[in-house]
């Protein structure tokens, strides 16, 4: 189980670590395909809108604030729904996970119909919901809390890659993993770029395609997992059982030689 548990974690990084991937192309595409939008990165956001507030160089302002409402609600939802679930990966992170994926994929398929203009209707539609499937994603992903990889951003795990850097007297923890985080936002926001080149729907289709990947990883891991428990327990029951009937002898022996010492004792008084 030990191993298991090993392997499991291991899987649990790569997952994480895909997400993030994905993030950087859903990012890409709301910010080059949505007028300037991060539906992800919501620091990003934030100071994109404060800007808009003071008019700087016709930031748009309904945008972010239908992502950032939209992501709030989203992660909200992820919070109901995970609260209360075992730590690490549940069915409640399949479901979460699989509905970010299922939204993504559906959303990117849409655009191949109807594709979104900027200040539109139908292009904040599509805004709120990639904003709410990201928050949905992000409250998943901390509830697995795979260290250094929060899926939506990297500022964190830079600060702790740089401060925790043995050229900054630190033991470099984690130093793969938060290169990898750092590197795999960057080569998704590229791809992502990348993809608004043939259509828009396409990013928004491949990220719901790996997120939809990393839903059903993670669900046949949990039931590996289970399986593995079941056995254990099944185990330790027989081990138990079989062990019962043996103490149940032995003390029988005890209780009979304990009687005909004490038979033998009072002959001899």
């Amino acid at each position: 189980m030990k191993k298991f548990r090993r392997n499991q974690a291991r899987m649990h990084l790569v997952m994480m670590l895909t997400l993030t991937f994905t993030t950087g192309i859903i990012d890409a595409v709301g910010y080059l395909g949505l007028d300037r939008v991060f539906t992800a990165n919501m620091t990003g956001n934030v100071v994109i809108l404060g800007m808009a507030i003071a008019q700087a160089d016709g930031l748009p302002i309904v945008g972010p604030i239908v992502a950032l409402a939209a992501f709030l609600l989203g992660a909200a939802i992820g919070g109901r729904v995970l609260r209360g679930g075992r730590a690490g990966w549940s069915g409640r992170s399949t479901i979460s996970f699989g509905v970010t994926g299922g939204v993504l994929l559906g959303l990117g398929i849409s655009t191949f119909f109807v594709v979104p203009e900027e200040n539109t209707p139908w292009a904040f539609t599509i805004t709120g919901l990639l904003g709410a499937a990201m928050g949905l994603q992000a409250a998943a992903a901390r509830k697995i809390a795979v260290a250094d990889v929060t899926t939506v951003v990297v500022t964190s795990t830079i600060v702790g890659l740089a401060s925790e850097s043995k050229l900054a007297g630190g033991t470099g923890k984690n130093f793969p993993r938060r290169v990898l985080a750092v590197v795999l936002i960057l080569a998704g926001a590229s791809v992502g770029a990348l993809l608004l080149q043939v259509h828009i729907g396409v990013g928004m289709g491949v990220a719901g395609g790996l997120t939809l990947l990393v839903a059903l990883t993670g669900h046949l891991l949990r039931e590996r997992r289970r399986e593995i428990e079941a056995r254990e327990a099944e185990a330790a029951a027989a081990a138990s059982a079989s062990a019962t009937p043996a103490a149940s002898a032995a003390s029988g022996v005890q209780e009979a030689r304990s009687a005909t010492s004490g038979a033998n004792g009072d002959a001899r008084g």
